[in-house]
């Protein structure tokens, strides 16, 4: 791609795509398209519809277009690039020192958006233990409108991206608690109705095949110990504490270890537990109830 040509987009977008494809990125084309759009200042169908009209880029956007598709084809997330990922109805954003919410996790916000619109209060409660972008709080904030959401962050650096979704879209209806999962909340302790959670869950001696993953997401997101579950046995206990009676917990795990996290939950003392598949049919959250 010569960035002093301004070529047409169409033929950048076929361009991009077999120089991510030969840099092994999965969906090269989708890939293709929204690194267009993003210099563009458009959307994917803003993309695709300026190939269709034989638009052309400018140098500038050539030159800056040839930097970031260096960049994906290193595999650093798409995400970091375009500085946003969208997750439900929301579009979050993104970058260094923090999570990229997955769509799988939009499966686990599913469930506890049900449990939380269900609750016969006028301002039922939710809180999302190591929230990140903040994606499963803003999520039941912005649908459950008439909840109030915690999100609780330990990371400094993914805090200050926590901090920047809320602003948008918390609607001074979510509360950040800067520090660990662990903690006290004092009077809010025993009030919540869902307590929700997408905690690390990757063995410590498991390393991911994707360096999207392996190479740009937090550690602290990933890895919980020898099996992976180091995080949930302690949500399994800090949810007692801060679930009221016939409240539930929610937390998202891998596709290998649903029997277990229901094992750790029953073992506490959660009752009703009971695991959910995402829409490829893998396990992928668990539930429970307080007794």
């Amino acid at each position: 791609m010569d960035p002093s040509a301004a070529p047409r987009v169409s033929s950048v977008i076929r361009v991009v795509a077999r120089r991510l494809a030969e840099a092994g990125v999965p969906d090269p084309e989708v890939d293709a398209e929204l690194l267009v759009a993003h210099v563009l200042g458009t959307s994917r169908g803003g993309s695709q519809a300026a190939a269709i009209r034989g638009d052309e880029l400018t140098a500038t956007q050539a030159t800056a277009l040839d930097d970031l598709v260096s960049r994906r084809a290193r595999r650093e997330p798409l995400q970091h690039l375009t500085g946003v990922a969208p997750f439900r109805h929301l579009e979050l954003a993104v970058g260094p020192g923090v999570f990229v919410p997955r769509p799988e996790t939009e499966v686990v916000a599913q469930l506890a958006i049900d449990a939380l619109a269900a609750v016969p209060s006028p301002h039922p409660r939710a809180i999302d233990l190591g929230t990140g972008s903040g994606a499963i709080a803003l999520a039941l904030a912005t649908e459950v409108p008439h909840a109030e959401v915690w999100a609780v962050e330990q990371s400094t650096d993914a805090a200050a991206w926590t901090r920047r979704n809320i602003d948008r879209y918390g609607d001074g209806r979510v509360h950040l608690i800067a520090g660990d999962m662990q903690a006290s909340l004092g009077e809010l302790d025993g009030t919540f109705d869902v307590v929700a959670s997408n905690p690390p869950y990757v063995p410590e001696d498991a390393i991911p095949r994707d360096p999207e993953v392996r190479l740009f997401d937090p550690p602290q997101a990933l890895y919980s110990g020898v099996d992976g579950l180091d995080a949930v046995r302690v949500l399994s206990v800090v949810g007692l504490r801060l679930a009221r009676p016939g409240g539930m917990i929610v937390i998202e795990h891998g596709e290998w270890q649903g029997e277990t996290v229901r094992a750790i939950l029953t073992g506490k003392g959660w009752r009703a537990a009971s695991t959910h598949q995402d829409l490829t049919t893998r396990d992928r959250a668990t539930a429970a109830i307080r007794p």
